[in-house]
């Protein structure tokens, strides 16, 4: 089994706006709600390529309701864990202005309904996939990704971690299958401008000294760099197409990584498979279609 973890999801209320204007009444030409976070984003590419998962987390009030009623109306299954108090957040996400976007806080979560996950997380086995990703919420301790895969050492569990600096750090010690930094990421742990392809391998190379298994570095325009845990490396250019919307190209492409592995298990086809299904979301309205990675995969592969 494939299992998400979002610890704060999300509903995400999309708009655009024509000639927005600061202290002004505005109006929308274009509105989406939809589920957000990234556990979640991953669990739906996964959907879009006909692989089951499960998303696991917590949910408040009437958001939390309507982010499990879409999800099961998008055919993801859910299980989360309910707040009794708060709502789950609302993160305004506003198209005209690239970038801008206004994120909720969501329900405090007790020590209580931790354990309560915790205890989800010990069914785990031999052959199940755990995907961490994204921030804790600051009602959380800071180094729940650590108490989780401390939890989980030696049971044969392969989890893959999307985070930053401390977060993606304090794990290495518990061998994650999968990290995927950005070049920024990766600069940022070491202090140095990382801009190029080949620029990144021997910092990415100190992180799985570290302990990391695999390591994947996104580079947006630039492509991406795989360090697998074969010692083989891997880098290839961003394939062509226009960007639409950036938002969730990173959870596509570990989702589409870890589709590749599972599939073949085979690194230079997860690879691929990683950078189309980036790439295929980058250049869509939204996560992106089986037939939008499939289209990208094919033109991956030519340039080999």
């Amino acid at each position: 089994m494939i299992y998400t973890v979002t610890f704060n999801p999300s509903l995400d209320y999309i708009v655009a706006v024509d000639d927005f204007q600061l202290g002004l009444t505005n109006r929308t030409s274009s509105e989406l709600i939809l589920p957000g976070g990234k556990g979640i984003n991953v669990s739906t590419l996964l959907m879009n390529l006909g692989i089951e998962s499960t998303a696991l987390g917590f949910m408040a009030g009437f958001t939390g309701d309507e982010i499990v009623r879409e999800l099961q109306e998008m055919g993801v299954k859910s299980d989360f864990i309910r707040i009794d108090e708060g709502i789950s957040r609302i993160n305004l996400k506003l198209k005209s202005i690239d970038g801008t976007e206004i994120n909720g806080s969501g329900p405090a979560i007790s020590a209580d309904k931790v354990e309560k996950l915790m205890v989800q997380l010990d069914a785990l086995g031999e052959g199940d996939v755990l995907f961490l990703a994204g921030s804790i919420p600051s009602s959380m301790p800071d180094d729940m990704y650590r108490r989780i895969m401390a939890r989980l050492e030696g049971k044969g569990v392969m989890i893959v971690v999307d985070a930053t600096k401390d977060l993606l750090l304090n794990v290495l010690e518990y061998h994650p299958f999968l990290i995927k930094p950005n070049n920024h990421e990766l600069g940022d742990i070491f202090g140095v401008e990382l801009k190029t392809r080949e620029e990144v391998v021997p910092y990415g190379k100190k992180l799985q000294e570290m302990g990391a298994r695999n390591v994947l570095i996104s580079m947006a325009g630039e492509g991406a760099v795989l360090i697998a845990e074969d010692r083989q490396v891997f880098d290839k250019p961003a394939p062509k197409g226009h960007l639409v919307n950036a938002v969730g190209a990173g959870d596509s492409m570990v989702a589409g990584f870890m589709a590749g592995w599972m599939d073949k298990q085979d690194y230079e086809h997860a690879f691929c498979m990683g950078i189309a299904s980036g790439s295929a979301s980058a250049f869509s309205e939204y996560l992106a279609t089986k037939s939008e990675i499939e289209a990208i995969y094919k033109q991956v592969r030519v340039e080999d």
